[in-house]
């Protein structure tokens, strides 16, 4: 994506009424919006689910559209992805799903303890070299971010085309004690798995299959 298009898009993030951009020194701060989405962003008290790295925010978009009686946030550092996504639900009058722009490391300034209902990480990168392990989204210290602001017995949900991940997060959740309620290695051959689950598909996901990558899921509670 050239410079131009970058700009415009973030430009235009600017003027999504979905979309909110907070710095990191605002979250350290206190963020207003803290303990607060449900009442000043959507304007209700139903359930409050994440997705994490939300890229495009296709699968955001999506669950939204599914599920109107639940509250969506994406959230992803890079603007200029979930642009797409804010600008689909803004197009389609989607009132049940915003965009923050965060680092996930700093998650717990952004939500307050058992504000989140359920979490959805979605193809993320799966940072197999060893170095890189301390920014893998299903890691302890990730996991102990998400307990914070997760509800007691909040589900995650991790979907991903990559079985490195899938049994590194399988084998993690395991030997630390916590909740898998269920874990398929290949959603798209075993039958079982949820229909949100199948049913919403992003960009990338349909090249993967395409490639005939496996596309493996968990459902789990952290304890």
């Amino acid at each position: 994506m050239g410079s131009k298009n970058k700009l415009k898009r973030f430009r235009e993030n600017e003027t999504f009424g979905n979309v909110y951009q907070p710095s990191r020194e605002l979250l350290l701060a206190g963020y207003e919006l803290k303990g607060n989405w449900r009442e000043k962003v959507f304007g209700n008290n139903n359930p409050v689910v994440l997705e994490l790295g939300c890229g495009k925010g296709e699968y955001s978009v999506g669950l939204a559209e599914k599920f109107p009686d639940k509250n969506f946030i994406g959230i992803d550092i890079k603007g200029a992805r979930f642009w797409r996504g804010a600008k689909t639900a803004a197009e389609n009058n989607i009132s049940n799903v915003a965009f923050l722009r965060t680092q996930i490391e700093l998650i717990e300034y952004a939500f307050a303890q058992g504000e989140v209902d359920e979490i959805w990480i979605t193809f993320p990168d799966p940072q197999i070299k060893y170095k890189r392990t301390k920014h893998r989204l299903t890691n302890q210290e990730f996991l102990d971010r998400y307990k914070k602001i997760l509800k007691p017995a909040g589900l995650v949900h991790l979907k991903t085309d990559s079985e490195f991940m899938h049994g590194y997060t399988l084998g993690l959740l395991h030997g630390a004690g916590h909740e898998v309620l269920y874990a398929n290695h290949h959603i798209y051959r075993n039958e079982g798995a949820p229909e949100e689950v199948t049913s919403i598909q992003t960009f990338y996901e349909q090249q993967y299959l395409e490639q005939g990558k496996p596309i493996t899921y968990i459902q789990f509670i952290i304890k």
